[in-house]
């Protein structure tokens, strides 16, 4: 698939998502860019504000094979990942996978599960693969993990360890719609006299695989580059960091623009992509030193603050485009 075609399926799906999920066109539109990039996306915020029906609904339109877990306190790992059965009529242990084994796994509120359960999400989100009773189970592509989380300070929660908020590619926060949206979704349910949304598959799984493999056909220039790696490097040194961005926070940074650019039509990516993307890249990865966190100071802001500092590059446009 080439980038015009690949941009115009991208705004197919935008479209057909706004229609249901009013007022929130750059949140639908990061999750998309997470899963045009293949990887994780951690949706975080309060309850009510529509995050798993953002992830069901997006699996409905791209085609993928669904799947969803409730965290809950009493969760095992073994009740996500599956587990060898003993059969009784060949006398021989089986392997019965879990509900992990999908296109699109969305694990619902994966703070409310203890760290042992958590952990049992790890390999799967970095390496695509589960290893049970020392054999190893590779996921079918496209394959992506979306998981939604109410903010750490609610009760009867556990916070996720930095190593796996690492392996999320982004973080979107919903946030709450204005009153003539939330209006709208009022009006919304009224029309469709029922409470169940449910949407068509607008593409397949396999034209999915196709928009992932044209983001690989964007092109970024060396201040590009430079310039990703010069804000991931600024996280490590900020005085209100403790531990900054590692490098996989720059390989994020880096395919997320390359998305960006895709779904605009471009092949090559603009200082002003990596500026758009680099607070759902880079900001859950910043670990706050304790005393601003209890001053309210934000990660978002810290970033925000990083790329008011660092120089921008200027945009070197390819010669078909340049004058």
């Amino acid at each position: 698939m080439q980038i015009p075609e690949a941009a115009q399926q991208s705004r197919r799906l935008l479209n057909v998502l706004q229609q249901v999920v009013i007022g929130k066109e750059t949140v639908l539109q990061h999750i998309l860019l997470g899963i045009y990039s293949g990887g994780n996306v951690l949706i975080e915020d309060v309850p009510g504000v529509a995050k798993t029906l953002m992830a069901r609904l997006m699996a409905q339109v791209t085609g993928l094979d669904f799947k969803r877990i409730q965290f809950t306190p009493d969760l095992l790992p073994g009740d996500i990942t599956g587990g060898l059965i003993y059969n009784q009529k060949t006398s021989e242990f089986e392997f019965r996978p879990g509900p992990l084994f999908a296109n699109m796994v969305l694990a619902d509120e994966v703070n409310r599960a203890p760290p042992k359960t958590q952990a049992a999400l790890l390999e799967v989100m970095q390496e695509r693969q589960v290893t049970i009773e020392g054999t190893t189970y590779v996921m079918q592509a496209p394959f992506v993990v979306v998981a939604t989380q109410n903010p750490i300070e609610l009760e009867g929660t556990y916070p996720l360890p930095e190593a796996q908020l690492d392996r999320f590619m982004l973080r979107v926060r919903v946030g709450y719609p204005e009153p003539e949206e939330e209006r709208r979704i009022l009006a919304q349910r009224g029309a469709r006299q029922r409470e169940q949304i449910d949407l068509k598959a607008e593409i397949t799984a396999e034209q999915l695989l196709q928009l992932q493999s044209a983001v690989e056909l964007v092109h970024t220039s060396e201040a590009i580059e430079a310039y990703i790696v010069s804000l991931t490097a600024a996280t490590r040194e900020h005085p209100h960091v403790q531990v900054g961005a590692s490098p996989r926070g720059s390989l994020a940074l880096y395919q997320l623009t390359r998305a960006f650019a895709m779904v605009q039509g471009r092949d090559f990516v603009l200082p002003d992509d990596v500026k758009a993307m680099a607070v759902p890249a880079l900001a859950h990865r910043l670990l706050l030193k304790p005393e601003l966190w209890v001053r309210g100071v934000q990660a978002e802001q810290v970033i925000q603050d990083i790329m008011d500092r660092i120089e921008v590059p200027k945009a070197e446009l390819p010669s078909e485009f340049a004058g």
